[in-house]
């Protein structure tokens, strides 16, 4: 069963605190404000609460799941900037007490941290939704944090770039002011790889250092791997929406970030008096988009036919795959047990399992 939903504050020091329990600072940006937010915490370790553990903690609501069957229930998937974590079942004669709870809302929680199956969950006391505006969303969203060396990555390799028509071809984008603010806030997946604020500009700039260097080993065209780089992901600005929660706008469902990254580009050129580049020069760097999933199976029109093509799937490849290797070695919810191979296989890895064994071969320790 629920609590009252009411937060109760104490008067003075730990007072009415339980063991394990998780409570935070007020932040800078509500100091000073009388709120009945009993505990800020943007920053609270999801990965790290062990069962048992008693939080009183705000999270943005990431999915409101409705489970039917026998037993029909609700499951809450709760997350801040460190994870997610899901709620127990939310059974139907407490559904009153989560009614107005919906995807992007900031919520207040109050609850213990149980596992059913080898996996946590989060037994709700109380919860409320609190005022719009009392906690920014983006406190709660997982980020890359500074992006400014992602940034300088991707302006100094474009400052390198031989041909002016080439380089006049990406400067439509990537000297836009609106364009580079929304690249710099757009996740790279909604759920996978980079699902995180500025995952899109750390994914990019990745691919732009290991691209190029393949380029140079297999004597591609360094520049025209460079440019389908910088643009073959540019339809998730349109295919994606990232206030409050990581989700599908609708022409994303319906086309898909490459067939809409297709017709920014073309809709960009077709908007310049005198177009940038020759129409021979457009579909080339037009077939780098199409082509940069590699099989048509894997949402790609075409596959590639190009040198250049081929090392830019590649290369968005190994970063979308070794950042997902990373991210599932680092949750220990696929190692339940502390085994060294994950309890399951992994959807974000072509449900592949993880072995997470590591050994320092008898080097030194470093400095």
């Amino acid at each position: 069963m629920f609590g009252t939903g009411v937060i109760h504050r104490g008067t003075g020091g730990d007072e009415g605190r339980g063991r394990g329990e998780h409570r935070s600072p007020l932040p800078g940006y509500l100091a000073g404000h009388d709120q009945d937010v009993a505990s800020v915490n943007a920053d609270l370790q999801i990965a790290s609460l062990a069962v048992g553990a008693r939080i009183q903690d705000p999270f943005l609501v990431l999915e409101v799941e409705q489970r039917g069957g026998d037993n029909p229930h609700t499951i809450l998937h709760f997350g801040n900037r460190t994870g997610r974590l899901a709620s127990a079942p939310v059974w139907a004669s407490d559904a009153a007490r989560i009614a107005g709870v919906t995807r992007g809302a900031v919520v207040q929680v109050i609850g213990d941290v149980s596992s059913y199956r080898d996996k946590r969950q989060l037994k709700i006391s109380s919860i409320r939704v609190l005022p719009e505006g009392e906690i920014p969303w983006r406190s709660l969203m997982p980020s890359v944090g500074e992006v400014a060396p992602f940034w300088e990555v991707i302006d100094r390799c474009r400052r390198e770039i031989r041909g002016p028509r080439l380089a006049a071809a990406l400067a439509l984008f990537y000297d836009d002011p609106d364009f580079r603010r929304r690249y710099e806030e757009c996740p790279a997946s909604l759920s996978g790889h980079h699902s995180a604020l500025g995952g899109l500009l750390k994914h990019t700039a990745e691919i732009v250092i290991i691209a190029r260097q393949m380029a140079k080993v297999m004597k591609g065209d360094g520049d025209l791997v460079l440019a389908g780089v910088l643009l073959h992901d540019i339809g998730k600005l349109e295919a994606y929406r990232w206030e409050g929660s990581f989700e599908y706008t609708d022409t994303g469902r319906l086309l898909g970030h490459v067939v809409l990254g297709l017709r920014m580009l073309e809709r960009r050129i077709a908007a310049e008096p005198v177009p940038p580049c020759s129409p021979e020069e457009i579909t080339i760097l037009e077939h780098l988009i199409l082509s940069h999933h590699g099989k048509l199976e894997f949402g790609s029109p075409v596959e590639p036919m190009t040198p250049e093509a081929e090392i830019l799937h590649f290369a968005d490849n190994t970063s979308a795959k070794v950042a997902s290797f990373t991210e599932a070695m680092a949750n220990p919810e696929n190692f339940p047990a502390g085994e060294q191979v994950s309890a399951k296989t992994l959807w974000e890895l072509d449900k592949r399992r993880v072995y997470r064994w590591r050994s320092d071969w008898g080097a030194e320790p470093g400095p």
